[in-house]
């Protein structure tokens, strides 16, 4: 693990903050790997219901990549394919986590911080967020894999707008857009987050796992939709623990106390 990143976990919440503040948050190596631990490990805490990925202090999520790096980490085809899939497997583990995640963004998430941020299932952030994808500056190619999953978020119309022009989108304008879900004020985004958080975390983790799963599947093309395993998340609902409780609390007018089982 790198002390580049900070690790919490408390009341069902798992946080993942990245810190590295005197380069406004940019991903090294060592963070991309480590990114894909920390995934493994909150995915199979059976304390963790949700994740938080943010960055420390309020002047960025990621700046995205640090490419001061980049002269002696992609300095040769061998380091430069390294580097690449050390980042791509990142991001999968991020797409792999049976569990909600939400970014909470204040200030830049440009690049690799973009990345992270559009691979998690929620954006939430503030008024100073500006968020760009600056690969066209940079004579680089923006993996397929993102084009596509920014295409799913925004339609192709936007994903080329914010792809071709490169430039620093503000908050509002990715709301707009749907890149982001909700804009928060600077001074109520910790909370708001924190509430919104526990109050994903306080449902059924049975049935937010199988949402999370379903909607992964339902962007598939349909000939590689699974259907028997989506009736399969259906049916675990149904004869859980967890349906039983939320049906007497319901009768009862009480609140729910899930288990995940």
């Amino acid at each position: 693990m790198t002390e580049k990143i900070i690790v919490k976990k408390s009341n069902g919440i798992g946080q993942l903050l990245f810190n590295q503040t005197d380069k406004r948050n940019a991903i090294s190596l060592e963070m991309w790997q480590a990114i894909a631990d920390i995934s493994q490990e909150f995915s199979s805490d059976k304390e963790v219901r949700v994740i938080v990925i943010s960055g420390v202090g309020d002047k960025a999520f990621s700046a995205g990549a640090d490419i001061s790096e980049f002269s002696t980490k992609r300095s040769s085809e061998q380091e430069t394919t390294h580097y690449n899939k050390t980042m791509v497997t990142a991001l999968e583990a991020l797409d792999h986590l049976i569990k909600p995640t939400i970014a909470m963004i204040q200030g830049y998430c440009v690049g690799g911080g973009a990345s992270v941020a559009i691979h998690c299932d929620i954006r939430i952030a503030d008024e100073t967020g500006r968020f760009a994808i600056p690969a066209a500056k940079l004579g680089l190619a923006y993996h397929w894999t993102d084009v596509q999953l920014l295409t799913q978020l925004v339609g192709p119309a936007f994903a080329r707008e914010i792809l071709y022009t490169g430039r620093q989108f503000t908050t509002e304008e990715s709301v707009q857009m749907g890149l982001v879900n909700r804009m928060v004020p600077s001074n109520e985004i910790a909370s708001y987050v924190k509430s919104y958080a526990t109050h994903i975390s306080n449902n059924a983790p049975l049935t937010i796992k199988a949402i999370k799963q379903m909607v992964g599947e339902t962007l598939k093309e349909s000939n590689n939709r699974n259907i028997p395993f989506m009736n399969q998340l259906v049916d675990a609902c149904f004869n859980s623990e967890d349906y039983r409780e939320g049906h007497s609390a319901f009768v009862e007018k009480r609140k729910p106390i899930f288990k995940g089982r």
